[in-house]
């Protein structure tokens, strides 16, 4: 644990006058151009609001209601895992990682095929996410094929119930199926509402779109007394301007519209807000995450530390091949800033090739470089102890601090070595046949892949939630 005496890397972006200019911009658009709404439920809470002003189907929201929106929301949100002990607080601004992503496929960690995510393939990441100690949350890893859509999304969370005692970050593709999912969960870990250990994740529609699915899933939820995280996907370019500070305040706009839903709903309703900016390439037609977009992302995390508001914002996951070079870039740049700025929730590690698969080795190799993130945001201390001026006059001059009580004392917490990727001189390296870091990573992950177990209790809650499941009835 740091010290509280310790000197702490950090990263700002944003200055006081460029956080108000962002703030004006986005009350701009939410007074004058407004949000389209889909949702019946979402006009019957609107209309009886005085300071929304409605347009056919567009919502006008007024500064102040906006501005007491803000204050109504709880600042900060403490999260338990499942079986009742406190995880971590969001609000305060620190990171916490999560592994998944709904991916349509899996990448197999030793071939690198890359075949649809069944069943069976989605328990195994949910048990990996488990058993790798950088995350605190396990999220909806993948929409699994080989069950009937009806169906697949309350499978996945008895998966997710049974298989890790991490907290959750659902993901449901049936709005239909929303509630049963909690309504599953209810019935496997008791009541979500006095501990709660799962945070549905929704999202509205870029360009300032609230959908009814969304809306429809944001009351259940606050019907449950859930926590959840409300997060628009922006595509640069497409689907938010060109420019990032366009896609900043439009972005803004568009969180603090649902936060204004949220406790127009029930006041003090806890919301998570962040935003995932990616940019689109027009001539690949797909998504991708590049510098600025990391800069929008930083910028939407300290807007919410502004406002008192839990922070949500991207894992640098998506992009890569495989757990090659341009993935282990992005999981350096994403998983550091994260550490060392206001970023909070950082739910959905280890996708690749545009979100549509998971790596099980992006997300090992994840693992190290967050818990090496990590190290580096502790800092260190400067004071008399630390220097340690005696230490340095009784060694003196030419000698060798090898010979040092304190070098003994300290080392094994100054140096930590990777399970995966250890540190090679080259001689070492030399005589193990020259090895490549990624065929170690493909190692290592396929023999810890191939040794995950079941946490204690998995086979009481899957027998428990297949029968909740059968006796809805469903095909």
């Amino acid at each position: 644990m740091p010290s509280s005496r310790a000197i702490r890397p950090q990263l700002k972006f944003l200055q006081p006058e460029n956080v108000a200019q962002v703030h004006d911009a986005s009350l701009e658009i939410l007074s004058s151009v407004g949000v389209r709404v889909d949702s019946r439920t979402a006009w019957e809470v609107f209309d009886r609001e005085a300071r929304v002003r409605r347009e056919g189907r567009r919502a006008y929201l007024a500064p102040e209601l906006v501005e007491e929106a803000l204050q109504s929301a709880p600042s900060t949100i403490d999260i338990y895992d499942q079986e009742g002990a406190w995880s971590f607080q969001l609000g305060v601004g620190e990171a916490h990682f999560g592994v998944g992503v709904t991916a349509l496929f899996y990448q197999d960690p030793g071939s690198e095929e890359t075949v649809p995510f069944t069943r069976d393939r989605f328990r195994s990441m949910v048990r990996l996410g488990e058993r790798l100690s950088s995350f605190e949350i396990v999220s909806t890893v993948g929409i699994i094929q080989d069950l009937s859509p009806d169906v697949a999304d309350l499978y996945a969370v008895l998966e997710l119930a049974a298989n890790t005692t991490k907290s959750l970050v659902v993901l449901v593709s049936d709005d239909e199926r929303f509630e049963d999912c909690l309504r599953l969960l209810t019935h496997l870990r008791g009541d979500l509402r006095s501990r709660p250990f799962v945070i549905p994740y929704f999202n509205p529609i870029s360009p300032l779109v609230i959908n009814a699915g969304t809306v429809n899933k944001m009351v259940t939820a606050i019907k449950y007394g859930l926590p959840f995280v409300y997060s628009n996907y922006g595509m640069i370019g497409a689907t938010t301007p060109i420019t990032p500070a366009g896609t900043l305040a439009l972005l803004n706009a568009e969180l603090l519209a649902g936060l204004t839903l949220s406790q127009l709903i029930r006041a003090g309703t806890p919301v998570v807000l962040g935003s995932l900016p990616a940019s689109f390439d027009m001539r690949g037609m797909g998504t991708f995450y590049q510098p600025q977009g990391y800069l929008v992302n930083v910028a939407c995390a300290e807007m919410m530390a502004h406002y008192g508001i839990p922070h949500c914002g991207t894992s640098g996951s998506g992009v890569g091949w495989g757990s090659g070079l341009v993935a282990a870039g992005h999981q350096w740049m994403n998983h550091i800033l994260a550490s060392v700025t206001a970023m909070e929730l950082v739910p959905f590690v280890g996708d690749i090739l545009g979100a549509k698969a998971f790596s099980p080795r992006v997300l090992v190799y994840a693992d190290d470089v967050i818990r090496e993130a990590r190290r580096l945001a502790v800092g260190f201390e400067i004071d008399h102890g630390a220097i340690g001026l005696a230490d340095i006059a009784e060694i003196g001059p030419g000698g060798t601090f090898l010979e040092s009580e304190r070098t003994f004392e300290l080392f094994r917490e100054a140096y930590r070595q990777s399970d995966v990727l250890p540190l090679l001189t080259l001689e070492a390296w030399q005589e193990r046949g020259a090895p490549q870091a990624e065929d170690a990573l493909k190692r290592y992950t396929r023999q810890l892949v191939a040794g995950l177990q079941p946490p204690d209790g998995c086979a009481d809650l899957m027998a428990r939630g297949e029968s909740f499941i059968e006796g809805l009835g469903l095909s």
